[in-house]
């Protein structure tokens, strides 16, 4: 538990720093991670970091983060690219039974990983966007914490005993609670988001909360379907980068959106 709680007051120290000063270190940021994200996605599958489907949907991962800072339209050749030159390396290898699976889990890895976390860099480019960024990430962490702490200790029933068996129905509850209070907290104190409604910080809490667990159940699903614990081991007392970022990965998404549509 100590290991834990380090890294999390380490990880959380670098992403507060980072998205305050902003780019280009938050850029910098947002594209190491989401690289040694993909190898893990990737190693999960017994994919080597060498292997050309890892080395293409690295390729792919990055080209994401990179067009993000140009244009949304370049997401058409972006993925256009990803989803040609894994197939064409495909074709190019003797048939076998499993093509269709690595080609599936490869573009997975792109548009799981490249193309949820590039919607923090536009983001972060949005008027205010510094402290609309620390809301995504303070209630994503306030949502996992509480879910986790709450789950262990009064934990009964459980969410989805088929996908993941420690996520239960009581901490899925509490997550849900401190998102949306986490957010209403963050418009009160965060100086540029002072003019926000408070029914709109509640909302955006919600779906916050909603998608958090979804983001963990994603990953989940994923490594049962690959059959390990963890994606990796680099983050002490929580495993890979992938399984600390897992749920951010849709807190960016959902952020970004009901800001485009519902709120500027």
């Amino acid at each position: 538990m100590l290991k834990r709680w380090i890294s999390a007051l380490v990880l959380f120290a670098i992403v507060f720093t980072v998205t305050w000063f902003g780019d280009p270190v938050f850029s910098i940021l947002i594209a190491l991670v989401a690289a040694v994200a993909a190898a893990e996605f990737y190693g999960m599958r017994g994919l080597p970091r060498r292997h050309p489907l890892t080395v293409l949907g690295l390729i792919g991962v990055l080209a994401f983060i990179g067009v993000s800072h140009i244009d949304c339209s370049y997401a058409k050749p972006a993925i256009t690219a990803a989803v040609a030159l894994p197939l064409i390396w495909l074709l190019l290898r003797p048939p076998a039974r499993d093509s269709a699976f690595k080609l599936a889990w490869a573009l997975t890895g792109v548009i799981y990983i490249g193309w949820m976390l590039s919607h923090f860099i536009p983001l972060r480019e949005l008027a205010g966007g510094r402290d609309w960024v620390l809301l995504a990430v303070f209630t994503n962490i306030a949502t996992d914490s509480a879910a986790f702490f709450v789950g262990s200790a009064w934990g009964r029933h459980r969410l989805a005993p088929r996908i993941s068996a420690g996520k239960t129905w009581e901490g899925s509850v509490a997550g849900f609670i401190a998102a949306i209070g986490t957010a209403v907290l963050m418009v009160s104190v965060l100086p540029q988001l002072d003019s926000i409604p408070y029914w709109q910080a509640v909302v955006l809490g919600a779906l916050i909360g909603f998608f958090t667990h979804v983001g963990d159940l994603t990953e989940s699903m994923f490594k049962r379907s690959a059959g390990v614990k963890d994606s990796g081991t680099l983050v002490p007392g929580h495993g890979g980068i992938l399984d600390r970022l897992d749920s951010i990965l849709f807190t960016g998404v959902v952020t970004y959106y009901y800001l485009i549509f519902v709120v500027i």
